[in-house]
């Protein structure tokens, strides 16, 4: 069996076949394209390593990327109410008197909402929508880091915000992200921003990571952290299954909106 076609054409046209079909076994590329089970195995690793395929056994599953973000006030309306009910959700799991980082985003920013109730809650932030949502509330102290001014996600983030972060500690971290797959882990399309949600995860005794569906097998452009740095994954109801059982193998704790 000979390997006729150079491999960067072939890998290009198994993903067009991916995208038709959604899956791919190395039979099917072999059969297709008459090459061998190592030669197939070698294009899809080698797309897997570039985050356009991921592997499973037997072959390949296509992987979506993520459209590039919108500025935060464009996506308030997204997945709005599956992002209402993550954040009733997660703030359930923050109790009184414990101390919270809610970092930026439309998802974190519903989780703030429903915190305001809260008696003698530390919050710390480098979101400025979250300081709005939270300000002026007797029981709640609100901490602000500083920093450069994103202004397409109003977060603060940078060399300064990173400092600042280093001087603090928290019960809980609360994130979102712009893709998470089981091949790639969390990923985002801002490295600046990337590099100050890292130091934000090195801060929390728990780490819950809220993300709606569309998020779920999306990989951006830059990697945040692999998977084992979430405990709890909140989702909605439509997320992969799959995805969501392999979590929990994995025992991440994964609740369901």
């Amino acid at each position: 069996m000979t390997d006729f076609t150079p491999t960067p054409e072939r890998q290009k046209q198994i993903l067009s076949l991916l995208s038709k079909q959604g899956r791919l076994s190395v039979s099917e590329i072999v059969e297709q394209f008459s090459i061998s089970e190592a030669t197939a195995r070698r294009d899809l690793e080698s797309l897997a390593s570039e985050g356009k395929v991921q592997r499973v056994h037997g072959g390949a599953i296509a992987v979506e990327q993520a459209p590039p973000e919108l500025p935060i006030l464009e996506r308030e309306s997204e997945q709005a109410d599956e992002k209402a009910r993550i954040g009733s959700v997660t703030a359930g799991l923050i109790a009184d008197n414990e101390s919270v980082f809610l970092g930026s985003g439309t998802t974190v920013l519903e989780v703030a909402k429903n915190l305001r109730d809260r008696k003698r809650l530390t919050v710390i932030t480098n979101s400025l929508p979250v300081l709005n949502a939270l300000a002026g509330l007797r029981e709640i102290t609100v901490i602000s880091l500083g920093g450069m001014l994103r202004d397409s996600e109003l977060s603060f983030i940078g060399h300064i915000t990173e400092q600042a972060l280093a001087e603090v500690r928290v019960d809980k971290v609360v994130m979102g992200t712009r893709g998470i797959s089981l091949e790639h882990g969390l990923t985002n399309d801002y490295l600046q921003e990337t590099l100050t949600d890292r130091a934000i995860l090195k801060i929390g005794r728990e780490v819950i990571i809220v993300a709606d569906h569309t998020k779920v097998n999306r990989v951006s452009t830059v990697l945040l952290a692999p998977l084992d740095v979430m405990n709890i994954f909140v989702t909605d109801s439509k997320a992969d299954k799959k995805f969501v059982q392999v979590l929990k193998k994995q025992g991440i704790q994964v609740v369901i909106t």
